[in-house]
């Protein structure tokens, strides 16, 4: 068996099966991923500041439609329900991805419902600011029985949250399934775990 060489400033290094990346580009305590400097990680830059600065607009928070409640607080996290793609005038987005609605028009679907979570957290806690990251979301997805891009879709929502919270702290564990049908045929629906600030 040949020895795997150390990770110490070899930018050509192994662990395991990963080939590290060079020391400066590597996230402090996991060596085996890399990314770029996140400018929006700034000091000051809040998810209700990059909220304006994006100029993005929520739509009202959407009211319980049967018997759950939009946010549950346990432990420090918040349990966000599902969310559908609820516009700013109350009107949803309808239809089966693949079928009705394109790839694009159903990622524009999954951003809203980003936007909606997004109104559901601010109206519970007040401000964004109380929430620290995105744990983990589940995106289903209205579709044609023979559309297979999910997760294509979904990356309308975790694109938002990203940008909101910015790619440390906006990026989590995902799933995205196809459903069918959705709840009032809507396009998507999304259920989000963060941790609290």
């Amino acid at each position: 068996m040949s020895k795997v060489n150390s990770d110490r400033g070899d930018p050509g290094s192994l662990r395991g099966n990963f080939l590290l990346p060079p020391a400066k580009h590597r996230v402090r305590g996991r060596p085996e991923l890399a990314r770029e400097p996140d400018l929006r990680q700034s000091v000051g830059m809040t998810p209700e500041k990059r909220l304006a600065e994006l100029k993005l607009t929520l739509p009202a928070a959407p009211k319980p439609v049967a018997v759950y409640r939009p946010v549950v607080v346990a432990q420090g996290l918040a349990y966000v329900s599902g969310h559908g793609p609820i516009r700013p005038d109350g009107s949803l987005i309808t239809g089966r991805v693949g079928a009705e609605l394109t790839l694009d028009e159903g990622k524009d679907a999954a951003r809203q419902v980003g936007l909606a979570i997004l109104a559901s957290l601010r109206a519970h806690f007040g401000t964004l600011d109380k929430v620290k990251r995105v744990v983990k979301t589940l995106g289903m997805v209205n579709t044609a029985p023979n559309f297979y891009d999910h997760p294509k879709v979904i990356n309308g929502c975790s694109e938002l949250f990203a940008q909101v919270f910015g790619d440390e702290n906006g990026i989590g564990a995902r799933s995205a399934v196809g459903m069918g049908p959705l709840p009032g045929n809507i396009a998507v629906e999304i259920e989000v775990i963060f941790e609290l600030a």
